[in-house]
């Protein structure tokens, strides 16, 4: 049976991304598209879309059905916060959250995953086409993080794991090994933001790791251009990431922007 490839766009660059390996392998994509997240220019990169409501889940399993999707690839974020949002979930979803213990990330993702398992659909790494993206283990930017930094990003990262465990989120902020802020529904740049208005002084280190056991189908770390100027306003020196579960999205735009600000990238492995 041949592949026919399906992608759950949320917003970001993360979805573009994908469309263009894609299209440079060959591949066809059927596109759904989330009205309240995804950028409008998607329409652009799609030869066949269809824009459905958060929510709406009995639509688009419909709808990848009609098109003959096979594999499903999620790509982009779909921010937690869209649960309690306007828009009324359809009756496949409310079945889906009436049956939920908790309503935190992996509990949501992973119920919409084993929904679309169950209708035949086979979900796959969302990071299958862009492996080369994937953070290296090591320092990405031409300035390493000095001993202060490399400090905060030690603490930080026992810290960031209990975080990520408790599937809170994956993003801490760190001055002097003091906890600044710490990610929930808002996501890493608003976050940061959140800890440059708590300290006006700068020094801020980030802090983003996987969750233990990261499932790669779904909810990947991503950093990109926005997170790195999010950083310059917000005072922030230095960012660790977990390497090889890691997007860096537009990664030589990215580093180059670091470069030039001297912020400190870093790739720490997921075991250390």
């Amino acid at each position: 049976m041949k592949q026919q490839y399906g992608l759950i766009a949320g917003n970001g660059r993360f979805p573009f991304l994908v469309l263009e390996e894609a299209r440079e392998r060959g591949i066809d994509v059927v596109v759904a598209a989330i009205k309240e997240e995804t950028f409008p220019e998607i329409e652009r990169y799609a030869r066949r879309i269809r824009w459905v409501s958060v929510g709406h889940l009995g639509e688009l399993i419909a709808y990848f059905h009609r098109e003959g999707v096979t594999h499903v690839i999620l790509a982009g974020q779909v921010k937690h916060v869209q649960i309690f949002g306007p828009a009324r979930p359809d009756w496949r979803m409310m079945k889906m959250l009436a049956g939920l213990g908790r309503k935190n990330t992996d509990s949501l993702i992973g119920a919409v995953v084993r929904e679309l398992e169950e209708e035949g659909f086979t979900v796959v790494d969302s990071t299958c086409f862009l492996t080369r993206l994937l953070a290296p283990e090591g320092p990405l930017t031409r300035r390493r993080p000095s001993r202060r930094e490399r400090a905060d990003i030690a603490f930080g990262r026992a810290v960031a794991r209990e975080i990520a465990r408790l599937d809170l989120g994956q993003t801490i902020v760190i001055k002097d090994r003091a906890v600044v802020a710490i990610e929930a529904m808002e996501g890493t740049d608003a976050t940061i933001l959140r800890a440059g208005q708590l300290v006006g002084s700068g020094g801020l280190t980030v802090v983003k790791v996987a969750k233990p056991n990261q499932d790669m189908r779904f909810d990947v770390p991503v950093i990109g251009v926005p997170t790195i100027e999010t950083m310059i306003k917000a005072g922030a020196t230095a960012i660790s990431i977990t390497a090889g579960k890691t997007l860096l999205l537009d990664k030589e735009d990215l580093i180059a922007l670091a470069d030039r600000h001297r912020i400190a990238i870093v790739g720490t492995p997921a075991d250390e």
